[in-house]
């Protein structure tokens, strides 16, 4: 697969990572997630497809995101992750896709491990929904799929 521009296709990397950092402080703050954004970054995807070449397995992106989407319902139905999240999640599996899903996920382990002991030592902030702690999915979101931008994994698909 031929970039049709690299820099400008690192520079919507540059920008995804900067609109990540924005809803994840967003989350920290309200336990909202702007479906503006979301949506957002779904069109950074699509731009950065066509400049980096990644066009070419956008289709596959396409159907392994809506297959993770409803696999996440059922989480979703379960009242374990908000409506918000869900939009999130679906939208990193679009960026990710099946060619770099480690990464996120390792990514996403990591820091949702370390958001949750930080919850519990009371260093973020945590709502109490009938009697459980829940903290902002986005931020661990962000930043798994800032590790996956850079594990370089989008340079070899």
């Amino acid at each position: 697969m031929t970039a049709v521009s690299p820099v400008s296709a690192h520079i919507v990397l540059v920008v995804t990572a900067a609109l990540l950092f924005y809803l994840a402080v967003a989350d920290l703050r309200e336990f909202k997630i702007r479906n503006e954004l979301v949506v957002l970054l779904a069109v950074l995807y699509v731009v950065h497809a066509a400049l980096s070449g990644r066009w070419t397995i956008l289709h596959w992106n396409l159907g392994f995101a809506a297959a993770m989407f409803v696999l996440m319902l059922v989480a979703y139905a379960q009242n374990l992750v908000g409506g918000g999240d869900l939009k999130l999640m679906t939208v990193a599996f679009l960026w990710s896709g099946v060619h770099c899903v480690a990464p996120l996920l390792i990514g996403l382990a990591g820091f949702t491990a370390l958001h949750a002991v930080a919850a519990k030592l009371n260093w973020v902030h945590a709502q109490r929904v009938n009697g459980r702690s829940k903290v902002a999915f986005a931020p661990s979101v962000a930043a798994g799929l800032i590790v996956t931008f850079m594990s370089g994994c989008f340079t070899h698909f």
